[in-house]
């Protein structure tokens, strides 16, 4: 099997518009989250979000690109040409093999434009003629294509807000049984508009409390995940071209898991977490005591953390209670299918530069969570860690990271 490795990385999201000013601010337990500003929400209690700020599309696309466009394709966009750049790639590189692709994840693709065009339909009959292609949700890999001049494989994956972990996993796979050379993989959403934020909201998923208090991960007074937006793009690449190539490598993607609860439309069950852990591990070849830090899906709902905690212990068992873990959508809300994607690039970041971010928010613990979540900034020696990312319908993905060397 050939080895594969991060060679990329671009983000855009409620901590800033790159990645590196993103990574900084996990570190650094900055948060993103505050008061709506993007819409009028009166009348509603769920009054906080994770919105990207000062975001600039005319950097990335062409005015009539970026007026047809839905904004999490502009995301979407932004985040990969940084990714292609951070690698070392330019637009419509020759350098870029043949078999270079791009799959990009999204569980809600271009709900904002949609719910613009149904008032435009009420009130004068008629959308843009735009509305279809712009907001499927494969249009995100097609543009990222178009811009990158790639001609290998292109996938737009939906699977609820394990989209992006999916899309870095898949993308992985088809490198390492030779499919691919070059893949960029990712996430990206744009869902804060009235309708999601309702939707979401009526399904007792959202927090209700101020910014400050909104989005607390395994607290004991936590009621729900903050909404937001934002995408992640990383390159993954065959490790004999990296190196071939003098690229910079952050780290490896060891291991996968992919599975599903088959129990509910939106109650998660430990048992499946469970299973796509221990499919990661063995799919990566490694025992549960090597993991030396699992970045959390910590979405702060009621029943999300407490059955991801149940689903470590009973994978990691005695050492669920010791190993550092953490939930960085304490500080950026939940970019649903674009949180898997900045969550695994930010933990390859803690395997390469030995540091395991805070979250944030947590000062009172709720004890059926039992896990060693870290508060403050942590310096550690990381070898393996992984990445958790579960979604409604009861689908999960898991990825397992480890130091390059």
């Amino acid at each position: 099997m050939r080895r594969v490795v991060i060679t990329g990385i671009g983000a855009i999201t409620p901590l800033a518009n790159n990645f590196q000013d993103s990574w900084r601010s996990v570190k650094n337990g900055l948060s993103g989250i505050a008061g709506i500003t993007h819409f009028d929400c009166p009348g509603v209690p769920w009054k906080t979000a994770g919105e990207v700020k000062n975001f600039a599309p005319g950097i990335f696309l062409r005015p009539k690109e970026a007026l047809h466009f839905d904004s999490f394709v502009h995301y979407a966009i932004g985040a990969a040409l940084m990714a292609a750049g951070d690698a070392g790639f330019t637009r419509h590189d020759s350098s870029l093999p043949g078999s270079a692709g791009v799959i990009i994840g999204s569980s809600r693709g271009g709900i904002r434009s949609m719910e613009r065009e149904f008032g435009r339909l009420y009130k004068t009959g008629h959308v843009s003629p735009h509305l279809m292609p712009s907001t499927t949700i494969s249009m995100a890999a097609s543009a990222i294509a178009q811009k990158l001049g790639i001609r290998g494989h292109c996938l737009g994956i939906s699977n609820a807000c394990a989209s992006g972990a999916n899309a870095v996993g898949e993308a992985y796979r088809m490198i390492r049984h030779a499919e691919a050379t070059v893949l960029f993989a990712g996430g990206s959403e744009a869902p804060l508009c009235r309708l999601c934020l309702e939707g979401y909201g009526r399904a007792g998923a959202l927090s209700r409390k101020e910014a400050h208090l909104a989005g607390r991960p395994f607290h004991r007074e936590r009621d729900g995940f903050v909404l937001a937006e934002g995408a992640a793009v990383l390159v993954l690449e065959e490790l004999t071209s990296a190196l071939e190539r003098g690229a910079r490598i952050y780290g490896e993607v060891a291991g996968y898991g992919n599975t599903t609860d088959a129990f509910h439309m939106t109650k998660p069950d430990p048992e499946g977490e469970a299973l796509a852990i221990r499919s990661a591990l063995k799919d990566a070849g490694i025992e549960e005591k090597e993991v030396d830090y699992i970045n959390t899906h910590g979405t702060a709902t009621l029943s999300g953390d407490i059955s991801e905690a149940d689903a470590i212990r009973r994978v990691f068992r005695e050492r669920s209670s010791r190993i550092p873990a953490s939930a960085l959508k304490s500080m950026t809300g939940h970019m649903l299918g674009a949180s898997g994607a900045f969550e695994a690039a930010c933990t390859i970041m803690s395997i390469m530069e030995g540091v395991i971010p805070p979250t944030i928010k947590l000062d009172e613990r709720d004890p059926d969570c039992s896990l060693n979540i870290v508060t403050e900034k942590k310096e550690a020696e990381i070898n393996y860690a992984i990445s958790n990312s579960f979604g409604f319908g009861g689908v999960n993905a898991v990825l397992v990271l480890k130091k390059h060397s």
